[in-house]
């Protein structure tokens, strides 16, 4: 058994004074003072308020932690954003913070910046002093279930391997990564403000957002129980089944789409495909004139990791993902 507390905290404060509050549960050894060495482990969920699979692992994760062996702290908070979780969106309101609406941008956040970066702050005052840290997520129903860790951390793709997902996403930081990375402030993200300091940290994306699906929230109870035991967090006598899986280079690869319309994927389009540099993956069309503005084929040869079933889109948004294996060469280096 372990002992568990929930704790209600403040993230920030709205104009009017009310709270924007979350809980933070904490669970450690039962009667056992936890020891200088005992590690600990943060996870949370719902950062993004319409990805609520991980807090749909959370709640079931809570009666397995209790009744569990621990020889570490683990905290977990099921809705790091009750702003978006509230509006079941992946950003806030402008009338929020139009300077950070997405709060997966502004870690480890600032006490005295904006909403968001208030609420990071107070949250890192748990992430800051773990020893490892998974940020559980979810894609949408057309995105392959995969876990993304920083690229040459040894540290982070072995709790990557440990989480288990058969796609690991090796993703670029810093002056290696894309010319996208600084543009969309990736340098914000927990995962990698986590890692910079110090803290082996991992992002599984579960599959199907807005919706419980209980296969994903299967996949992140049993990817963070297996995380927990290779932090050292959870004495159970399992072992951590080692790792026999795809690993790809970062998730930034994308063919998009060169003008507004709708998308029509190939027939045979489906996430998990093995696929080769100059396939086609489909149409866009104009709607009005039946135009085809776009035959879309495959800039990179890698595995489809999403595809834009959402047929109207516009121009510049992604209409495929691809992520490209790592050969022989770079696994090694990893």
């Amino acid at each position: 058994m372990a002992d568990h507390e929930a704790e209600r905290v403040t993230l920030a404060r709205l104009p009017s004074g009310v709270a924007v509050e979350t809980t933070v549960h904490t669970y450690t050894p039962e009667d056992d003072p936890v020891g200088d060495d005992a590690p600990t482990v943060y996870v949370q969920a719902a950062q993004h308020g319409r990805e609520i699979n991980g807090a749909a692992v959370c709640r079931q994760l809570h009666d397995d932690l209790v009744a569990a062996d621990l020889s570490g702290v683990v905290h977990v908070v099921p809705v790091a954003d009750p702003l978006t979780f509230d509006t079941v969106s992946y950003t806030t309101p402008e009338a929020y913070d139009s300077v950070n609406p997405n709060m997966n941008r502004c870690w480890p956040g600032d006490a005295d910046g904006t909403l968001h970066e208030r609420m990071a702050a107070t949250l890192w005052e748990y992430a800051g002093d773990a020893d490892f840290i998974v940020d559980l997520h979810t894609g949408s129903r057309d995105m392959l279930t995969h876990t993304v860790y920083l690229r040459g951390d040894a540290e982070c793709r072995a709790l990557a391997e440990a989480f288990g997902t058969d796609l690991l996403l090796a993703e670029t930081a810093g002056e290696d990564a894309d010319e996208e990375w600084a543009s969309r402030n990736f340098g914000g993200k927990l995962r990698v403000a986590a890692t910079r300091e110090g803290i082996p940290s991992v992002t599984p994306e579960l599959a199907h957002n807005k919706e419980l699906v209980d296969d994903a929230i299967e996949t992140g109870v049993d990817g963070t129980k297996r995380a927990l035991r290779h932090a050292g967090a959870l004495a159970d006598g399992s072992d951590v089944p080692a790792w026999d899986g795809t690993r790809a280079r970062n998730h930034l690869g994308r063919v998009t789409a060169d003008a507004s319309g709708l998308f029509r994927a190939a027939a045979d389009l489906a996430i998990g495909d093995e696929i080769v540099e100059g396939r086609y993956v489909g149409e866009v069309y104009d709607p009005t004139t039946y135009e085809v503005l776009q035959e879309a084929t495959a800039d990179r040869s890698g595995v489809v990791y999403s595809v834009a079933r959402e047929a109207t889109v516009t121009a510049g948004q992604t209409l495929v993902g691809i992520a490209i294996r790592l050969d022989d060469e770079e696994r090694d280096v990893e």
